[in-house]
């Protein structure tokens, strides 16, 4: 599988650095290969502060609060993922707070290259269709997170677990 992600920054609270773009890369290979994704898929991945995340959830969700990622898909997920004419699967778009991930590296003691990458799996599984609305939802969408951050070498802080309504994720 080849993955093109196209990055875009528009915040400047956090450096972007060629190594966070590497981790966030290695996050979307590595949700996509544990889920078997193997045609070429393309993905945008951008780069917010806690102001413009709010004024999409607002816009998206009708939330008025600022949350970590955004996933918004390109395809229907019923209809599975279908190569477009090029030969790639057009998953979708990834919006991240990086300012919000800095503060929950805080709150959950762990670093900021650890929530970023967990925030990265997180809205990956969105764009495969993935979602914590239920019970049982959520407990399948945190095992596949455990098992992915594990492959990568980056263990969940059990003693803080995020929970999704505490990481305020959703797929819009």
């Amino acid at each position: 599988m080849k993955l093109k992600i196209f990055f875009e920054n528009s915040q400047n609270k956090e450096r972007i650095t060629y190594k966070l773009k590497m981790l966030v890369r290695s996050a979307i290979f590595n949700t996509l290969s544990f889920e078997g994704l193997f045609h070429d898929a393309e993905i945008s991945v951008t780069f917010v502060d806690n102001e413009q995340i709010r004024d999409l959830n607002c816009h998206f969700r009708n939330t008025d609060s600022a949350t970590d990622v955004l996933s918004f898909p390109q395809y229907e997920p019923s209809e599975g993922f279908q190569p477009s004419a090029d030969g790639k699967v057009h998953l979708g778009d990834i919006v991240l707070s990086l300012e919000c991930a800095r503060q929950q590296s805080l709150d959950f003691g762990h670093s900021f290259e650890r929530e970023v990458a967990f925030l990265c799996v997180h809205s990956t599984l969105h764009l495969l269709g993935y979602d914590h609305l239920t019970e049982k939802d959520d407990d399948e969408m945190r095992k596949r997170q455990r098992k992915i951050m594990k492959i990568m070498g980056m263990t969940i802080n059990n003693n803080k677990t995020q929970k999704p309504s505490e990481i305020n994720s959703e797929n819009v």
